[in-house]
């Protein structure tokens, strides 16, 4: 089984967390290193990736400065979201493959989606694990909380009890080497208050929604990664080994 060495980093900037990734991905590139999964939170940040609109960011410079939110645009595939504080992000840097083209002319390619998806499982066997229902929704990225979950939760947005409602948010890259970056962002217990400055993922009809909204007392985060580390290994048939320094 392909070891996965999993490093818990604690609070991060985002912009040195994406630096460390490039490094990370170029090395894995090279196979000077393990598959790595990184484990972190971020300071708020707003973050726009390639289909990303500006008109979805709805807080103006002094707004920002005032609440204490930096807004990057990144390479990863996706519209905005918001990080911060409370939030658990992964950084998964596998190895997937190359795109490769056949003799007779076909593309064959790594199956990038395929990775979306098993990020998507992982969540869905983690939150499971907590009492918490969640799936898939046709169409659209990341883990999700029907409606009829939702309209039993006395923290729930309203919006929540309308249509499913984003727990956690996904967005990667593959890098033409065939190693992914960027990841997941899993609301444990954030200040939820930060997703009013967004139309999250630019969609405007979908809530936004934490662990701690559902079960009133969120896990603690290092209870949620230890399970987070456990069903990844699974789904990703990786022996996942803890870098200690």
């Amino acid at each position: 089984m392909t070891v996965c060495e999993v490093r818990r980093l604690g609070l991060v900037p985002y912009a040195e967390a994406w630096e460390l990734q490039k490094d990370l991905a170029a090395r894995r590139a090279a196979d000077e290193i393990l598959d790595t999964l990184l484990l972190l939170e971020h300071p708020h940040t707003y973050t726009l990736g390639r289909s990303g609109r500006a008109d979805n960011l709805l807080l103006d410079e002094a707004q920002l400065k005032a609440r204490g939110v930096e807004v990057l645009w990144v390479d990863r595939g996706g519209d905005i979201t918001y990080h911060g504080p409370g939030q658990l992000v992964g950084y998964p840097i596998l190895k997937l493959g190359r795109l490769q083209i056949a003799e007779d002319g076909q593309l064959l390619r790594a199956d990038y989606v395929g990775h979306v998806r098993r990020i998507e499982e992982t969540l869905i066997r983690v939150l499971a694990r907590f009492g918490l229902v969640a799936g898939q929704v046709p169409g659209l990225t990341g883990v999700w909380i029907q409606p009829d979950v939702a309209s039993r939760c006395p923290h729930c947005p309203p919006a929540a009890r309308l249509a499913p409602s984003k727990i956690a948010a996904i967005g990667v890259k593959v890098d033409a080497r065939g190693v992914s970056q960027h990841g997941f962002a899993l609301n444990v217990n954030p200040d939820m208050s930060y997703w009013d400055g967004i139309v999250g993922c630019g969609l405007p009809d979908h809530a936004s929604i934490s662990m701690a909204d559902l079960l009133g007392d969120a896990p603690p985060m290092e209870v949620v990664m230890d399970e987070v580390v456990k069903q990844f290994g699974k789904v990703f048939e990786r022996e996942t080994r803890e870098r200690t320094a």
